[in-house]
């Protein structure tokens, strides 16, 4: 047997034992949606997950939406109600925010190997491009005056620092991402003299952290490296987007991020902070964080099997759809998301089953030896923290498979 992440708190059972999402029965969501594979996202959870958020901040820092964890349009339009802005990387996410008739709310378009069309599109829109290169930021200089239009333009710097494992690290790693430190200040000089609105920097370190105490130590870094580069350039810095890497419990042994410490932390940092940051505007972006625990993903058992001693439970889902709980197809029983027996929820274990997804391959597992209660063909299987980075980041054309369904509750 092996363990599972932990179950996030906010999921409680029915008086029949049924996985309430929502408030509503998993069953009666599956039937109403048409079937499964199907994710379900509750917005009462990415509600409350902003609200925490905004709570614990000191007021004035805004809260971004990185559009990657989950484009799910009715999850947008409910998050564009809350949120401060969006962070994009694409012209598909960009064209996901206009259909959810979020066009006009503030975006942040980051990411490297911008399309000139993308470019293009981002100045039409009236986001700020956080450019990755020199290159770049003539490019998008360039397609600028294309369109007829003043750009908004950040330089994304790459730190000084590193995070990883919940580890913070002095020294610069060679990166595609962003700009060196040394080199920022030019860039920002060619910027202005060109006439661009230069809304400021875009720096962090980009890993997900559950270590309030590492995240807290790069925040204070990224501060203290942000005046040097305002120092150097020898004006205010208009804007500091702290980027995100803020993590959520889903994996054996995890335990959730206090986001009340790495707030307090924050707001002695920007307390002290240098004095080229006295009218500075500061950001976060989050995407796992905001909306990771709200989504369950309902797949339905099709055979039960036993194999030299050991029990499979197949579905009718897979790593197609939540790679990411499957050790993305290449690290068997090394993720074990928190799952369930849905129509048995809050049922002691009874055994110790593998529940397998339909692909041709050994390593597309959702459970590897998990304990769960006895369940048959035709039990729903839940597996929990599927909110972020599931479908859209999963391989749907995997054996021409039909796509998961998806609901918001």
């Amino acid at each position: 047997m092996k363990p599972t992440g932990p179950i996030p708190p906010h999921f409680a059972a029915s008086d029949s034992g049924q996985l309430l999402i929502g408030g509503y029965p998993a069953e009666e969501l599956v039937a109403e949606a048409g079937g499964t594979p199907l994710f379900v996202y509750d917005n009462n959870i990415v509600g409350a997950q902003v609200a925490r958020f905004k709570g614990a901040m000191a007021d004035g820092i805004g809260l971004n939406y990185a559009v990657t964890a989950n484009p799910y349009e009715p999850l947008l339009e409910f998050l564009g109600r809350y949120v401060d802005g969006f962070r994009v990387v694409s012209l598909g996410e960009l064209k996901r925010l206009q259909k959810a008739k979020l066009a006009g709310i503030p975006m942040n378009f980051a990411g490297p190997g911008k399309l000139d069309v993308e470019l293009e599109e981002s100045v039409k829109a009236g986001a700020t491009i956080s450019v990755e290169s020199e290159g770049e930021a003539l490019r998008a200089i360039r397609a600028a005056e294309r369109v007829g239009i003043q750009p908004k333009i950040s330089v994304r710097v790459t730190p000084p620092f590193t995070i990883e494992a919940g580890r913070v690290t002095m020294g610069s790693v060679a990166s595609p991402f962003g700009v060196d430190a040394d080199r920022v200040p030019s860039v920002v000089q060619g910027l202005i003299e060109a006439g661009v609105d230069w809304r400021g920097l875009h720096m962090f370190a980009g890993a997900q952290c559950l270590d309030s105490e590492a995240l807290a130590e790069v925040h204070r870094l990224t501060v203290i490296h942000a005046g040097e580069i305002a120092d150097a350039i020898g004006a205010p810095l208009p804007e500091l987007n702290l980027g995100s890497g803020f993590d959520v419990a889903c994996k054996p042994g995890d335990e959730p991020l206090d986001i009340d410490k790495v707030a307090v932390a924050l707001n002695e940092t920007l307390c002290n902070a240098p004095s080229p940051l006295a009218t500075t505007r500061f950001t976060i972006e989050l995407g796992r964080w905001l909306v990771g625990e709200s989504g369950v993903y309902l797949t339905r058992v099709l055979d039960r099997t036993e194999s030299c001693g050991q029990t499979f439970l197949t579905t009718d889902g897979g790593g197609h759809h939540l790679i990411g709980a499957t050790g993305s197809l290449g690290e068997r029983g090394m993720a074990n998301f928190p799952i369930a027996v849905a129509n048995r929820f809050g049922a002691p274990p009874e055994e110790a089953v593998t529940v397998t997804g339909c692909l041709c391959t050994p390593f597309d597992v959702l459970g590897d030896q998990v304990a769960l209660p006895r369940a048959e063909e035709g039990d729903l299987i839940a597996v929990f923290c599927a909110g972020a980075y599931g479908l859209s980041a999963s391989p749907q054309a995997w054996e021409s498979r039909p796509m998961a369904k998806e609901m918001l509750v």
